[in-house]
């Protein structure tokens, strides 16, 4: 469970490092596809409640290959299409962070901010 502070230092960092970025969207939830925390830059909708049930299992799949293929884990998937990419990142051993961007933004760019903000939620998580 999540305190305000917490969820508030979370809706900080995805604002912050994420939104003012560039990426579209973003999805702070957890492994069963509940959303914990979403943000939007307004350029594009998304059905947000079904894109994370729908990415749970997309990451249980890909979890399930990892152990298939000897990895205990894969803590991160990118899915790149024409014009809009999907990264996904491991949080913690329950959640997952989903950033969803359009050709302008660069993979690189994305990866950097997403690492400082993953790294900011497990402070706020820390922190209690």
């Amino acid at each position: 469970m999540f305190n305000e502070n917490q969820l508030n230092a979370i809706d900080q960092a995805i604002q912050t490092h994420l939104i003012s970025a560039g990426i579209d969207h973003v999805i702070y939830m957890d492994m069963s596809g509940n959303a914990i925390a979403k943000h939007s830059s307004g350029k594009t909708r998304l059905d947000s409640t079904a894109f994370a049930a729908l990415a749970a299992g997309n990451f249980a799949a890909v979890d399930a290959m990892a152990k298939l293929v000897g990895e205990p884990e894969f803590s991160l998937l990118f899915h790149k299409g024409e014009n809009s990419s999907i990264h996904f990142s491991k949080v913690n051993e329950d959640t997952l962070l989903i950033s969803m961007f359009g050709k302008e933004t660069s993979l690189g760019m994305v990866r950097l901010k997403v690492a400082e903000v993953i790294k900011k939620i497990n402070q706020a998580l820390a922190k209690g």
